[in-house]
Parts: structure tokens; sequence; C-alpha cells
């Protein structure tokens, strides 16, 4: 994926990359925490660095609902969307609802040419629904 998106390929890159992968919509702090678990000490700033060129090479995705820190997710290339629970911040990915990216086609473009469309669906998860109904 690296090579492929013309990045070198390097031991923080490909930490990073599976961190992402393997625990979407994690903040960069837990993220780093899951590269230290891999290579040991390496710094927030390297870590920052990494995550930035990943986000321009898109290879990963920045997303950041409302009063949430930055996180990552590896699901790039489609305009899928999220659900936030208000509680306890987890975070699920939402597909379009109906056929092909139909959420693209905004009542007025304003002249802008759209190539992409942000929903966040907000409530409560399952777990804090069953927890705030007892």
């Amino acid at each position: 994926m690296l090579r492929g998106a013309d990045l070198r390929v390097t031991r923080p890159r490909m930490a990073v990359l599976s961190a992402v992968h393997a625990h979407p919509h994690a903040d960069t702090d837990s993220i780093i925490s899951v590269v230290r678990e891999q290579l040991g000490e390496v710094s927030h700033q390297a870590v920052y660095d990494v995550l930035r060129a990943l986000t321009a090479a898109r290879l990963v995705r920045r997303i950041q609902p409302a009063g949430s820190v930055a996180r990552y997710e590896s699901r790039v290339g489609d305009n899928h969307h999220h659900v936030v629970c208000r509680s306890c911040g987890v975070i699920a990915d939402a597909d379009c609802a109906i056929g092909e990216a139909p959420c693209l086609t905004a009542s007025h473009d304003h002249g802008f040419a759209i190539d992409e469309a942000e929903v966040v669906y907000w409530g409560l998860c399952r777990d804090c629904s069953a927890a705030s109904s007892s």
C-alpha cells in the first residue's frame, strides 16, 4: 500500500497503518499506544507525521465528529458516514442509505464540484441506551 502511494516503506509507517486497520476510528493517543507496543519508543510527533502523510496519500481517512478529537480509519475511497454515541463516544460506519452515493446530490451546489459529503448520525449506542433504560 505504501509503495503504491509513492511513500517510502518504514517501520513507523507500517506500524501506524497496521494500527489504523486494526482499530477503526481510533484517536491519535490510541494509535500511539498500539505503535509503541509494536516498535517500542516512538515520538508523538513521528506518529502525527505518519498520520498526516497517510491521510495526504489517501491511505487513511481522518474524521472529527463535533466535540471529538481527530480519529482515523482505513476505510477510504467510498462516501460512507458515521453514527456516534452521545454518551460513550463509540463510532461506527454507516453506509449511504440507497443507491450510489445519493448524498452527493446537494439541493444547491453553489458552483462547487462536490466530491464528498459527510453525514454524522448522533444517538445512543445499544449499551448506553440499555443502561439509560434501567
